[in-house]
């Protein structure tokens, strides 16, 4: 592994200021989702991806999250500009909500770019993001950084390897990737190129670990397309729905065809389906496919003869599928003896959504086929042979595992080592890693999460959060006390408890909760009756320590003073 200097000797507003060459992840190192990737190198910093993730059941209210920015933000003069690896969520999602807090030119590929260019229209942003398509495989400068693409196969089409060249040496940052030599829609790995970069010298590979626990390989989306064939061809009867990651140009191109196979029409149901498929039609995938079905259309075809592609894999609650399977959907329906197919893989931490979601269907009497079944779905990350073979094509002086929690990583850079690359550097978001003139851990500067939480942008570890949650297990209180100048109440306390009793049969308690108020208050002496502070903390102490006695729940308490 590599040295790590602890010393704290370099500031929390680490500034790239030599010709040594710096990697500090943002997000996406010890987690899965959230990329933000800077390089750093002769006072400028290279920024790759900018993704966001989704909130699950411990983040109550929210639906996106993102990384901090703060640190670039601070540094924004010094930012060269952002690169995006693909058009994945977790690399570019947060695009739409934090450059205007950046204003640096985006680059990256056709297909990218048309996926950006719809998520920037919804925020009003389209015509202010400077967006450089740079064609596949192309070669670019940004600031002091000599890019280029490196065409990869991955879920998506158009994925990148990014060639990072520098005074101080050159980088392979991979983004999200596999080996596949089906892919369907797109060009393989371009195994030549990685060779070639190899050949010419790569100081540090940043490699995906994702699957760096799973031995073998990933598998083809070519298999998938087959194991779909066989399942649709035995289906005679009833609706089948296909649910899978809306991203995935090459699920969805196989879905069709197997659909045609056997004299069955394809409706896409939900928007983000409708967004891919644009997107892909724009830059010239799917053109041999007719145009889908709208969900409107799909009522007016016999059962046998609908193939529907819903979204909805990870049992997200407003999706097509969710609204389909509780009967909420305005145009779709599936009946009993209809199949769904899951042709999709659990992203940690939705499992139980999920699991809710197939019961339901269940429940209904709906056939639902998973790949436990059969193998209905291929990752887009690579096992452990596809990284070793990697490793022999690039052959890195220095390992930099990233994307993957840390059991991940730590699996990834033990197989570098055994490998034979010379040095691993395990970084967690917030490591400041030099990787030219030596590698090393240099310094770290403050990390953190942001959450889209209605209309506004908010810290995940705020206060506000806090409270949230304490008052989902703890329920919240209300205190109204109206005094007069000399500390007197003026009439009985109001108390309003929440989420934690029914006043129609707790009206017993809410009384002994007055009666408790205006003793604890009236136990102050006149001089703290005065003290507006004082008196509220007495109130707030009295009602929590009365609802722990006897409910064993301490309430988020606000009291409400009103001096008459």
């Amino acid at each position: 592994m590599t040295r790590t200097r602890d010393d704290n000797s370099l500031p929390a507003t680490f500034y790239p200021d030599d010709d040594g060459l710096y990697f500090l992840p943002l997000g996406g190192s010890g987690e899965i989702g959230m990329n933000l990737n800077l390089y750093g190198h002769r006072g400028k910093w290279l920024m790759v991806d900018l993704g966001i993730s989704f909130a699950d059941d411990t983040m109550p209210g929210l639906d996106v999250i993102m990384p901090d920015h703060t640190f670039i933000v601070e540094q924004r003069d010094n930012l060269a500009g952002i690169v995006l690896t693909h058009a994945h969520e977790d690399h570019l999602g947060a695009v739409q909500y934090l450059w205007p807090d950046l204003e640096v030119p985006v680059y990256c590929t056709p297909f990218t770019a048309a996926v950006l260019r719809a998520k920037l229209h919804e925020r009003g942003l389209t015509s202010r993001v400077p967006i450089h398509e740079i064609p596949l495989g192309g070669r670019f400068q940004v600031g002091p950084f000599d890019l280029e693409f490196v065409t990869l196969t991955h879920s998506i089409p158009e994925p990148n390897a990014i060639a990072i060249r520098t005074r101080a040496g050159l980088v392979v940052h991979t983004g999200d990737w596999k080996l596949d030599p089906a892919p369907l829609v797109g060009a393989v790995t371009d195994e030549a190129r990685l060779k070639q970069l190899g050949d010419e010298g790569v100081l540090a590979l940043v490699c995906d670990s994702t699957n760096a626990l799973v031995p073998g390989s990933s598998g083809s989306e070519e298999g998938v397309r087959d194991t779909l064939d066989d399942l649709v061809g035995r289906i005679t009867s009833g609706r089948i729905a296909v649910t899978c990651f809306a991203t995935n140009v090459a699920r969805l191109h196989s879905i069709a065809t197997v659909a045609a196979a056997h004299d069955r029409h394809v409706a896409l149901v939900g928007r983000s389906l409708w967004r891919i498929n644009e997107a892909a039609r724009a830059n010239g995938y799917l053109s041999d496919l007719p145009p889908f079905l709208t969900e409107h259309d799909a009522g007016f075809l016999p059962k046998d003869k609908i193939l529907m592609v819903c979204t909805g894999s990870q049992g997200e609650p407003r999706s097509a599928l969710s609204r389909i399977a509780a009967n909420d959907h305005p145009q779709v329906t599936l009946d009993r003896d209809d199949t769904v197919i899951f042709s999709s893989r659990e992203i940690p931490g939705n499992e139980r959504a999920i699991g809710r979601l197939q019961n339901i269907l269940l429940g209904r009497g709906i056939r639902v086929l998973t790949a436990d079944d059969a193998p209905v779905h291929v990752s887009g990350h690579p096992a452990r042979d596809e990284l070793v073979r990697m490793y022999q094509w690039v052959r890195p002086r220095v390992l930099v595992p990233v994307h993957g929690e840390s059991r991940h990583q730590m699996a990834q850079a033990e197989l570098g080592l055994a490998c034979q690359i010379a040095e691993a550097v395990v970084p967690t978001n917030g490591d400041v890693v030099r990787l030219a003139p030596e590698a090393a851990k240099v310094a770290r500067v403050p990390t953190g999460r942001l959450a889209i939480d209605g209309k506004r942008l908010v810290p995940l570890e705020g206060g506000h959060m806090r409270d949230r949650h304490r008052m989902i297990f703890n329920g919240s209180a209300v205190v109204t006390l109206v005094m007069n100048g000399k500390g007197e109440l003026m009439t009985a306390p109001q108390v309003t408890v929440m989420g934690l009793l029914d006043d129609a049969s707790h009206r017993d308690t809410i009384l002994d909760l007055v009666d408790t108020v205006r003793e604890a208050v009236g136990a102050l002496n006149r001089t703290s009756r005065l003290d507006d502070e004082l008196v509220r903390q007495a109130a707030r102490t009295a009602v929590r320590r009365a609802l722990n006695a006897s409910h064993g729940k301490k309430p988020v308490t606000d009291v409400h003073l009103v001096r008459v």
